[in-house]
């Protein structure tokens, strides 16, 4: 009986040690792989990271300085008041005022990046969602070319995809790339992919369509220029 309480014992003091590793080793792998917006692969991509931490470093400032007023008025209130127009002016009007600012300028300037509004677009392609899979159409130099779950693009240019769906509400991802868009009924809606280098993307339907949604998942295969111009036949996109 003994013996045995000395093996939970060190077993437990092993797990003890192991477990914070661990838990590193997982929340690191979350932000690598195929589906990682941590990991950009575009422009628009890169530039969502960019709000996100720009908005994470606003949040938490804002906390601290929130906190730090909440420690003030507490240590204070044995000796004085607080200045009523410290909080009402600074932390009330200035303060907020200056974050949503900066907020306000970062979306704008890196919001015309995500979109893409004033680019030109080497391709556009059609991508139509179905339960539970997607068909992508572009024009090549022989005709229209239709393929299914395959994106094909050509790296290093901008292309745009007019996203649809033939039955339910979907949403095409490209974590890697950019943001996503609904596939609605009866409505095509714009968004534009770029990839910096040659290379396989996943995607995803990031919207809950049915009991197939789990394996409605697509590549975006980006071409270098070589590969590109064989797949297109030989055509300029």
């Amino acid at each position: 009986m003994e013996r045995i309480q000395r093996l939970v014992g060190i077993g437990a003091r092993r797990a003890h040690r192991v477990t914070p590793i661990a838990a590193a080793g997982i929340a690191a792998g979350g932000c690598t792989g195929p589906l990682s917006v941590l990991d950009p692969a575009g422009p628009a991509a890169e530039s969502i990271l960019t709000l996100m931490a720009v908005l994470l470093a606003l949040s938490i400032l804002s906390f601290v300085v929130i906190f730090g007023l909440f420690l003030l008025a507490w240590r204070r209130r044995r000796v004085r008041a607080p200045s009523l127009r410290l909080f009402l002016v600074g932390g009330g009007l200035v303060f907020p005022l200056v974050l949503l600012s900066v907020a306000t300028v970062y979306a704008v300037v890196l919001g015309e990046r995500i979109t893409g509004a004033r680019e030109v677009p080497a391709l556009r392609v059609e991508a139509q969602a179905r339960q539970w899979r997607w068909e992508f159409t572009r024009q090549g130099a022989g005709g229209s070319v239709t393929r299914a779950d395959v994106l094909d693009i050509p790296a290093g240019r901008s292309v745009e995809v007019f996203v649809t769906s033939a039955d339910v509400i979907h949403s095409f991802w490209v974590p890697r790339l950019g943001g996503k868009i609904d596939a609605i009924p009866g409505s095509r809606n714009r968004i534009l992919l770029h990839a910096d280098v040659p290379g396989r993307y996943g995607g995803v339907c990031a919207e809950f369509c049915g009991t197939g949604h789990s394996v409605m998942g697509f590549s975006v295969v980006a071409h270098d220029e070589a590969a590109w111009a064989r797949l297109d036949g030989g055509a300029s996109p």
